[in-house]
């Protein structure tokens, strides 16, 4: 993929719609591209996060360890953005990702992350507005791991 098209791809990303495609050629260059196979792990829930993915193609399940088991908590698909939380807030991984299928990934680092966050506070609505929709799904997850199952006792 040229330089071109990952550019095309970022401006794909609600994160970065609105920002100028001379800062995206030059964030698409400083970042970098990496492939996992199936059930190839990104990163583990409690690692320190050093930077975020951004799926170009494939997909990739986020799974949270809880007292009954690792929970399934989204499947990123093309054009998500993942491991953001860790860098945002400075805090280790709050999940594992791995890759369901083969999995094409822009990874972007911490420093360059935090400059275009920065420079773009429409890409900081973006993210909160990304990172809220998530809570909402994992907690209705979380809620449905930790019912009680029919049957039980």
């Amino acid at each position: 993929m040229s330089i071109n098209e990952e550019v095309e791809l970022l401006r794909r990303i609600p994160l970065f719609a609105k920002v100028d495609p001379s800062k995206l050629k030059l964030l698409a260059f400083a970042s970098q591209r990496l492939t996992f196979a199936a059930d190839q792990v990104l990163f583990n829930q409690g690692d320190m996060g050093d930077a975020a993915y951004i799926v170009i193609d494939g997909e990739a399940d986020v799974i949270i360890d809880t007292p009954s088991g690792p929970v399934t908590v989204y499947t990123a698909k093309r054009n998500d953005i993942i491991g953001e939380i860790a860098i945002l807030c400075d805090v280790p991984r709050t999940a594992t990702v791995k890759a369901k299928s083969n999995l094409v990934t822009l990874v972007i680092s911490k420093d360059l992350f935090f400059r275009m966050v920065t420079e773009f506070p429409q890409m900081a609505v973006e993210i909160m507005r990304e990172l809220a929709q998530r809570l909402e799904q994992t907690n209705l997850k979380l809620r449905e791991a930790m019912a009680p199952q029919p049957g039980a006792s």
